[in-house]
């Protein structure tokens, strides 16, 4: 599985058809609503993923949970306490 971060303003550019993800309302946002991900497993990068300008990656699957807990995705103040 591949994953690739982009600015939501290119998610008209995604055709849900080529990724795991199935509409505009069931991705993820980051806190600040600015970037989202999607994901893919096949062997070759969808061609709609080639039309983003602002995209971060690709991803491994271990790299994007990496990230995704990174502050700019998680509100720290809305994680349980240990």
């Amino acid at each position: 599985m591949e994953y690739i971060i982009f600015n939501i303003s290119e998610i008209d550019k995604i055709n849900f058809d080529e990724v795991r993800e199935t509409s505009k309302d069931t991705i993820r946002l980051s806190i600040d609503g600015t970037k989202t991900f999607v994901k893919w497993n096949t062997e070759e990068t969808p061609e709609c993923i080639n039309l983003l300008t602002t995209a971060e990656g690709p991803y491994t699957s271990e790299e994007i949970q990496t990230i995704l807990g990174m502050d700019l995705w998680n509100d720290p103040t809305l994680l349980p306490l240990p």
